[in-house]
């Protein structure tokens, strides 16, 4: 994202951990815009493109080019924008948008964040309307900077000011999606206890959270507060026996990430666990459902797929082996966390996928115990 960013003209410093973004009018790149594997990047550069007066070709990895834009690039067409291909690269060619009223195929965050992004520079006000619920992050960090946006159960509306948005000074809270992973090892790990500070607890995020104490895991956060319009707290989790749940409907978009962490879980846990209603992970940088039930028969479990999901019956022991990411880095991360459990070595190929939303992971597992 910063290295497309920087094409467009926009400049980054870092001092310590702090990243100082100096905005400003963009300019037309130079070259294509390479988003290498990330849908979030691709998608919401498109709806942010959508509202400049500048051309612009969005690509990525091989992958990258066989997920679906289409359910992206409709209403941003409608808002005026001009779009070709519905798979990358997409070439787009923005300005002269007007507001419109949509509603989309599928709850999903990154289409509601790139018709927001549009939405900023459209004439006239934007109103969404969803299946069900999605992430809100965007909406609710807009509003922090003074933009007008009104929610009403599942419908959204964005009316713009015109204007410039102001600087503001964030702190990031932690991720929930990269902390999943740790505290998937914490639950399964016998006689684990990890302490996660500044964790982000945004409810339409934490439905692993939600799963997890329904399946009787022992989680327990302190110190909730608000950064930059988000809820975060201090979580503690400890290991203790889980039992097997089911998951469907609405649930599954607020743990849409964390189905490759939850899936070792399940095969720690007593009884059935059940996913349905979950067919958008075929269209992620793997195809989830595919890969993890794969993947866990390689370390030996018992794994039925559908269409839509799984089914995991456990406890299982599994066994070490040789395993591969598919080059997705919520794959690499889960297979790790499920070698914690697994009886022998287990090496993940492709792990240096892990780097594209967790690179300090390695180290901060390591932390947690002697090796």
């Amino acid at each position: 994202m910063i290295d497309a960013l920087e094409q467009l003209g926009v400049s980054f410093t870092t001092e310590d951990e702090t990243l100082i973004v100096n905005g400003g009018e963009w300019q037309q790149p130079s070259d294509l815009l390479d988003c290498r594997n990330s849908g979030g990047t691709i998608r919401l550069l498109l709806g942010a493109l959508a509202g400049q007066t500048i051309a612009a070709t969005l690509t990525g990895t091989a992958r990258l080019q066989q997920r679906p834009m289409g359910r992206v690039a409709r209403p941003l067409r409608a808002m005026g924008a001009d779009i070709a291909g519905d798979y990358a690269p997409l070439q787009v060619r923005g300005g002269g948008l007007r507001g419109i009223e949509h509603t989309t195929e599928v709850p999903s965050a990154q289409v509601k964040a790139a018709v927001l992004l549009a939405a900023l520079n459209a004439d006239g006000a934007t109103t969404l309307h969803e299946p069900g619920p999605s992430r809100d992050h965007s909406e609710r960090m807009l509003r922090a900077l003074g933009v007008d946006v009104r929610s009403q159960a599942n419908s959204i509306t964005l009316i713009p000011n015109g204007g410039a948005l102001p600087p503001t000074d964030l702190t990031v809270p932690g991720d929930f999606s990269s902390a999943a992973f740790l505290i998937a090892a914490a639950v399964i790990v016998p006689g684990s206890e990890i302490h996660i500070p500044n964790l982000g607890l945004n409810p339409t995020r934490t439905g692993l959270l939600d799963a997890l104490q329904e399946m009787g895991a022992d989680i327990a956060i302190e110190n909730e507060h608000a950064a930059g319009g988000e809820p975060v707290g201090d979580m503690t989790v400890r290991q203790r026996p889980l039992r097997g749940t089911e998951i469907a409907g609405d649930r599954v978009v607020c743990m849409i990430d964390e189905f490759p962490a939850f899936a070792i879980i399940a095969t720690q846990a007593e009884g059935q666990t059940i996913v349905r209603e979950a067919a958008e992970l075929r269209l992620k940088e793997s195809d989830r459902i595919a890969a993890v039930a794969t993947e866990l028969r390689g370390l030996g479990a018992q794994v039925e797929e559908f269409p839509d999901g799984f089914a995991i019956t456990g406890p299982q022991q599994l066994a070490g082996a040789n395993v591969d990411s598919h080059n997705d880095h919520r794959l690499a991360m889960a297979l790790a966390v499920a070698g914690l459990v697994a009886r022998g070595e287990t090496n993940v190929h492709n792990a240096a996928a892990i780097d594209e939303s967790f690179p300090e992971f390695s180290t901060q597992l390591m932390r947690l115990g002697d090796t």
